[in-house]
């Protein structure tokens, strides 16, 4: 039986955790700090449930640098439960928004009010999604499915990264061949706001940075759309201007901790501007489900149903170790050592580029999962790889289902050395590798 130590894991999630979060969560699991009690059984309304937020949202923040006019979520669901909570909590934003300008204009008409924003909703509601992988397709493909009764063609995907990659996901086209909703002041009917995923865990695709088109001058803010990104998984592995954002979300399972519990920091000014659910019922729009209520979860301080303590008391270890890891560098020695690992694997599959084809363009790598095909895919090769990989314990490589090839997965829990472990395999198999045998006539 292999030790811990002798398993390299690069798993796309659930995800490798930090040993001593691993050791430590055991113990909290049995006996939480000599309570007598696991961690898994304490009270989520109880003073040390509270101590354990507080603790997590505070080493969050202190990573992230978290401005005042953020808050911090803990949720259910996973990032797919907010594609869903993005469209219901921001279509009610707004709402709100034409609400109080249609209310300024017609003054006290309550009525005259709700028929001026039921038109508005049907001509002029946009949501824009930039899809650049399979969860940023899923996640436009659900908020068609909650608009639909509202009508066609709410939704503008204002980029479809496959059509300029014979119909695969691999590519970020340059921002000027985006067809974003035109703001209001350019004549346009505004987005209510701008989605992208800003890792594709499936498709190896991630943004270098937030796109240029997407930042915004406070001055133009009341006219920008909000901009929501999912972070699930590359979330800290570098550093992020969290005020740029309306909405970052994400998993924990890729470089947080474990399933059950995701994370949303949301602006303040979000969760203050929502619509009734009395007016949303009344111009045909749902209200957010209670679970997925932002402004609701928030004023409960995360803890309006049972939430997954021990889940949370991972999440925050995991970030307490980065900050005792990098010290004062903060994410950004976290940052540089992504890099330096994502660094290592490109170069042995650009050294074999007859054996080994990156999936996406050099541009648009992820520095979180690489994937690659070899020898053009070639099943026997690629079943070869695995198998051979596996004997010397380096696991959970093979490919996301839908795509195939192989994958390897650089999160943050992923030490160095498992990385040159995995480099080191990568070119001797390539220095072994012959082309398929072709069959002759």
């Amino acid at each position: 039986m292999p030790s811990r130590e002798e398993v390299a894991y690069f798993g796309a999630g659930p995800a490798p955790l930090p040993t001593p979060v691993i050791e430590k969560g055991a113990a909290a699991f049995v006996n939480f700090e000599d309570t007598g009690l696991s961690l898994a059984e304490i009270s989520h309304r109880s003073q040390t449930a509270n101590k354990i937020l507080a603790d997590t949202k505070s080493a969050l923040i202190t990573l992230l640098q978290i401005p005042d006019s953020h808050d911090i979520l803990f949720m259910h669901g996973g990032g797919s439960g907010e594609f869903s909570a993005v469209v219901f909590n921001l279509v009610s934003v707004w709402v709100e928004k034409r609400r109080k300008e249609a209310e300024a204009e017609l003054g006290g008409k309550e009525q005259e009010v709700l028929e001026r924003v039921k038109k508005e909703l049907r001509e002029d509601l946009r949501l824009d999604y930039l899809v650049t992988g399979s969860w940023s397709l899923k996640a436009s493909q659900e908020a068609a499915n909650l608009l639909e009764p509202l009508g066609k063609g709410l939704i503008n995907v204002a980029l479809d990264s496959r059509q300029s990659n014979d119909g695969k996901f691999g590519t970020i086209p340059s921002e000027d061949t985006w067809k974003l909703t035109p703001s209001r002041a350019d004549g346009g009917k505004g987005s209510a706001f701008v989605y992208y995923c800003d890792n594709e865990t499936v498709d190896g695709v991630e943004f270098p940075s937030l796109p240029k088109c997407l930042e915004h001058s406070p001055q133009n803010q009341d006219d920008s759309p909000l901009v929501v990104a999912d972070m699930s998984s590359n979330f800290l592995s570098r550093r992020v201007d969290v005020s740029k954002y309306a909405v970052i979300f994400g998993g924990a399972q890729k470089n947080i901790g474990i399933t059950d519990v995701t994370l949303v920091i949301v602006r303040k000014d979000v969760l203050s501007t929502q619509a009734s659910s009395s007016f949303l019922h009344a111009i045909g729009v749902w209200s957010p489900p209670v679970v997925f209520s932002w402004p609701v979860i928030a004023k409960n301080n995360s803890l309006y149903n049972t939430m997954p303590i021990f889940s949370i008391w991972i999440a925050g270890e995991v970030m307490r170790g980065l900050l005792a890891t990098h010290g004062e560098k903060g994410l950004a020695g976290q940052e540089d050592l992504a890099n330096r690992k994502a660094k290592i694997l490109y170069d042995v599959l650009d050294r074999f580029p007859n054996v080994y084809q990156v999936v996406p363009s050099r541009l648009a790598r992820s520095r979180m999962n690489i994937c690659f095909r070899v020898r053009g895919g070639d099943a026997t090769q690629e079943k070869t790889f695995l198998e051979y990989a596996e004997a010397q314990l380096l696991q959970g490589l093979k490919g996301h289902r839908s795509v195939g090839g192989i994958r390897v997965s650089n999160y943050n829990a992923v030490p160095l050395t498992n990385v040159e472990k995995m480099a080191s395999y990568m070119e001797e198999f390539a220095q072994k590798s012959k082309p398929a045998q072709t069959g002759s006539n």
